[in-house]
């Protein structure tokens, strides 16, 4: 199907287009602001506490010369997260409940079982990261810290009016901002970063291919689909006017505009985060032979004697905001796959009483990522793995994913077709060669 443009202006200053507005936001807020939403903070959430681990790491440990990956891997990062965002806005359903209605049951609780190992690892890892980053602050028991950020982001999900909730999570995604004052404080090589970022270059070296791999497995999680897709069902609620595009083509071209809008901002704001941290890292540490950064808190108390201060506790301050939103997103992503695999009402739109079982999920799925933080879990392992995991276990996601989106018979006249098709199954591909690659070489840094 050819896409019609809609101009901007008519989305961002028409109050009564049903996709012109975010559930959080009404007609006296800023258009802008209402129409970014599900991408925004998917874009967000990309960089919790276990990617700000990975990306300083990168720096740290190759300088700049891993900066590129941001660059190319933005076009197909897009890519992905606006045919997640499609398969939602058609359908009404989230990529579990698609499996669900066309694909062997097998195949649908295996994807589920996948999400959920990786999404809990996720958490464990970036649970433990806010607890450390705040002791940098606040110097206290880690085990409080954990049990406080868990039950603040349980509090925020289960209670929370949806349009607040997501209101919530938009405004965290300020906190990433910090990421870009902390580059300040570094002297940075413009013209060494520039070369890094026009010519890809990778050494073939054990460290640089793992790198790689965490960068994809960070940069690209199946999290993001599941949310992306879930968020864009779960609008149709908060919107009477909005109707799934399968029933009403009508309403096709405004609300692919908004997800191109949404998505491009979100993933744009997310890879230009990164790199900021990998610059950070790859200036200030890397010359002087800080080289191992095993978590993100260690690379905010690694710049504190180099940059000051100020850096650090910026640095640290940019974790707590982050992961008090990645949180909510993996825990919500893996109840939204859970919930609709089961054919149980989702969503938090939904009264507590209602979705008893999904929001049981969210409290569920957060009580095992604390444990997993309290306990006797070496953290340099947790954020490794969540990342690897993360990787491995996109490749059939987004196989499967693509294959759906590209189905007429799923997505009738919205079938992902063009430059969007080709540009997805190319990022699913860059995947699988990356995963072999580190399958083939048998790397494993942490073992």
């Amino acid at each position: 199907m050819t896409e019609i443009p809609v101009p901007v202006a008519s989305v961002l200053t028409e109050p009564n287009d049903p996709e012109g507005l975010s559930a959080a936001v009404g007609p006296s807020k800023p258009r802008l602001l209402g129409v970014l939403g599900p991408g925004l903070i998917t874009g967000a959430s990309d960089d919790d506490p276990s990617g700000i681990a990975t990306y300083g790491q990168a720096g740290a440990q190759l300088g700049y010369g891993l900066c590129w990956t941001m660059l190319y891997s933005l076009p197909l990062m897009a890519a992905v997260q606006m045919v997640s965002a499609r398969i939602g806005r058609t359908t009404g359903h989230g990529i579990a409940g698609v499996l669900r209605q066309h694909y062997p049951n097998g195949l649908l609780q295996g994807v589920v079982l996948l999400l959920l190992i990786a999404n809990i690892l996720n958490l464990g890892a970036d649970l433990g990261a806010m607890a450390d980053a705040l002791n940098l602050l606040l110097p206290g028991p880690r085990w409080l810290y954990v049990g406080l950020f868990s039950g603040a982001c349980v509090f925020m999900q289960l209670v929370l009016q949806y349009t607040r909730y997501v209101a919530v999570l938009k405004w965290l995604t300020l906190s990433l901002f910090a990421y870009l004052g902390v580059v300040v404080f570094a002297h940075v090589s413009w013209s060494e970063l520039g070369w890094a970022m026009a010519v890809p270059r990778l050494d073939g070296s054990g460290a640089s291919l793992t790198t790689l791999v965490a960068i994809f497995g960070t940069t690209i999680s199946p999290y993001l689909f599941f949310w992306q897709a879930a968020e864009e069902a779960e609008d149709l609620h908060a919107f009477p006017r909005r109707r799934d595009l399968a029933h009403a083509p009508e309403q096709g071209k405004a609300a692919l505009h908004r997800i191109r809008v949404d998505t491009l901002v979100g993933m744009t704001f997310s890879n230009i985060v990164a790199l900021a941290i990998m610059v950070t890292t790859a200036a200030v540490l890397h010359p002087h032979g800080i080289t191992d950064i095993q978590t993100s808190a260690q690379a905010a108390e690694a710049l504190r004697p180099i940059a000051g201060p100020l850096s650090a506790g910026v640095f640290a301050l940019g974790i707590v905001g982050t992961g008090l939103l990645a949180v909510p997103v993996l825990a919500g992503s893996a109840a939204y796959a859970v919930g609709e695999a089961q054919h149980w009402p989702v969503g938090f739109g939904r009264h507590l009483l209602e979705a008893r079982a999904f929001y049981g999920t969210v409290a569920l799925a957060t009580l095992v990522g604390m444990i997993i933080s309290l306990g006797a879990v070496d953290p340099i392992r947790a954020l490794y793995w969540s990342a690897v995991v993360n990787g491995v276990i996109a490749v059939p996601i987004m196989t499967v994913m693509m294959l759906a989106a590209s189905r007429t018979d799923i997505m009738g006249a919205f079938a992902v077709r063009g430059p969007l098709r080709w540009l997805g199954w190319a990022a699913t591909a860059c995947m699988m060669l990356t995963v072999a690659a580190m399958l083939i070489s048998g790397v494993l840094p942490l073992r």
